[in-house]
């Protein structure tokens, strides 16, 4: 697949900065002309994606999120979430719905979010180096 147009994003890694994300991914999103459904998946699999490596990937620490959006020929988008935390231990069960690291009352549900809202997921990590979670989305676009 030939790339047509690419976004490259660092910030710090502040619950401030989820909203930021999520509304600068659609942004660049927006010239494939997607549909409100379309944004508003792509918006939530963001925020889940950019909370969980604030919430888990840094924990008590602050780093940096790296985010990578790829446009393709055919209207296909793919996310890169990138961060330098913790990393993740057993990537199969953190996937399983209702699994969390957290102590608050994380509901455990991020990565099942993700996966029902994108075409594909994604999940890779080392522990101590960090996880990146890549998502991709075919954008169909506006009904006539």
């Amino acid at each position: 697949m030939n790339t047509t147009n690419e976004l490259k994003l660092q910030f710090d890694s502040k619950s401030i900065n989820e909203g930021f994300s999520r509304v600068a991914v659609c942004a660049f999103v927006a010239s494939l002309d997607p549909n409100i459904e379309e944004l508003t998946d792509i918006k939530t699999a963001v925020s889940e994606a950019v909370t969980n490596a604030i919430v888990h990937g840094y924990r008590e620490k602050e780093g940096k999120i790296y985010i990578t959006v790829s446009i393709f020929e055919n209207n296909i988008i793919r996310i890169k979430i990138r961060d330098k935390g913790v990393g993740i231990e057993d990537i199969e069960k953190a996937m399983e719905p209702l699994f969390t690291t957290s102590d608050d009352e994380r509901a455990g549900l991020g990565f099942a979010v993700m996966e029902s809202f994108m075409d594909k997921l994604k999940v890779s990590s080392r522990v101590g180096f960090g996880t990146t979670v890549t998502m991709e989305k075919k954008i169909r676009g506006k009904k006539l």
